[in-house]
């Protein structure tokens, strides 16, 4: 099972590695991890996603709520919430192939964000399995470079 871990952490240096070293410590791994500031300058929301991990899960979280730095911790994998990625992705393309990929991007409303002679560049936001899903189509025209930032995610409602 996939689950979105969210951490609401001081915002000081080493949280993020206090805070990976328990996962690693119990060799789970991580499929994403994304951490920034929230609207309190002092305070950052950590976002880990894992899988296959679920045996170990509670324990990790369980020592992670222990840290000096979390002021909160969420699996919101049992609640209702919104996530979202982002990905930059460098393309090749050719005269006979540009419009074959300009209609991908058109499919899944990916944001052309520069081109070069022989690649061009997009920005793509929305659910992993969206993100994932231009990936496969681009994969035959030649993927050149790929970023993606991790899963960010919120519940949903007033909570």
């Amino acid at each position: 099972m996939k689950h979105t871990i969210s951490a609401l952490v001081k915002n000081r240096v080493g949280v993020v590695a206090d805070v990976t070293d328990v996962f690693k410590r119990n060799g789970v791994n991580f499929k994403s991890i994304s951490c920034a500031e929230t609207e309190e300058f002092d305070v950052s929301r950590l976002v880990i996603t894992v899988e296959n991990h679920d045996a170990q899960l509670e324990k990790v979280l369980d020592e992670v709520r222990l840290l000096d730095s979390i002021a909160e911790l969420d699996d919101l994998s049992r609640k209702e919430f919104v996530d979202r990625e982002m990905a930059l992705i460098k393309v090749g393309f050719t005269r006979e192939t540009m419009t074959q990929v300009m209609q991908i991007f058109e499919v899944f409303r990916a944001n052309v964000i520069g081109m070069g002679q022989e690649t061009i560049s997009v920005e793509i936001t929305g659910d992993e399995d969206k993100v994932d899903g231009l990936i496969k189509m681009l994969r035959p025209h030649g993927i050149r470079s790929l970023c993606r930032t991790g899963v960010v995610a919120l519940k949903r409602g007033d909570e």
